[in-house]
């Protein structure tokens, strides 16, 4: 699995302008089995996804994002193997 942090580079109102567009991008994500989970940071400097497939593969993915093709934020990819799961939560390693 890979995190992606995101660091807002403009302010809220910009943000706030784009979100629509993130939003639909994030939904599209979560029916293509690309995207696991998504939240805003609080306070509000930017945001987290958890996402599936490759660091490349995410990374393609991510560059698609209307934050990312306007400039607005930063990505930061971390990839995780995990290993422990709280009860439920076991399909996050598949």
């Amino acid at each position: 699995m890979i995190v992606v942090s995101l660091h807002y580079k403009v302010d809220a109102a910009t943000i706030d302008a784009a979100r629509p567009a993130h939003i639909d991008w994030l939904k599209q994500g979560l029916a293509d089995g690309k995207l696991l989970a998504a939240g805003r940071k609080v306070p509000t400097t930017g945001g987290l996804l958890i996402a599936r497939g490759t660091i490349e593969d995410v990374r393609a993915w991510c560059a698609s994002d209307p934050f990312a093709v306007q400039g607005l934020a930063d990505y930061d990819f971390t990839e995780v193997a995990p290993s422990l799961f709280a009860p439920g939560l076991e399909p996050l390693g598949q």
